[in-house]
């Protein structure tokens, strides 16, 4: 009976310590969250945010006053991505494709 007592008084702390190293893996391996990003900020023509943790970068849209996109540390790249998204959308046309009717 003795066996099943120290058994029991071990399950508590052992499961406790599991919980605690998963919980560290978790945020070790998930890095920042970005849950507190800064005001809008405007350059070469859009506007950002900037996570206040880690300094990772991410698009705003000021008329529906939201973040959008990816995540990124490098503001040209999220500003191509925003300008292949904008093509994508609208597909550029070209004066010689369109010929009036004669």
């Amino acid at each position: 009976m003795s066996e099943n007592k120290k058994k029991s008084r071990w399950g508590w702390p052992l499961g406790l310590t599991a919980t605690g190293l998963a919980g560290a893996a978790v945020v070790m391996f998930r890095g920042c969250w970005h849950g507190k990003m800064s005001w809008p900020i405007r350059a070469q023509g859009y506007s950002y945010q900037v996570c206040m943790g880690c300094g990772i970068k991410r698009l705003f849209d000021e008329k529906a006053f939201q973040a959008y996109g990816p995540y990124r540390y490098d503001l040209n790249r999220l500003i191509a991505w925003a300008q292949a998204q904008r093509e994508k959308a609208e597909p550029s046309v070209y004066p010689s494709e369109h010929r009036p009717a004669s």
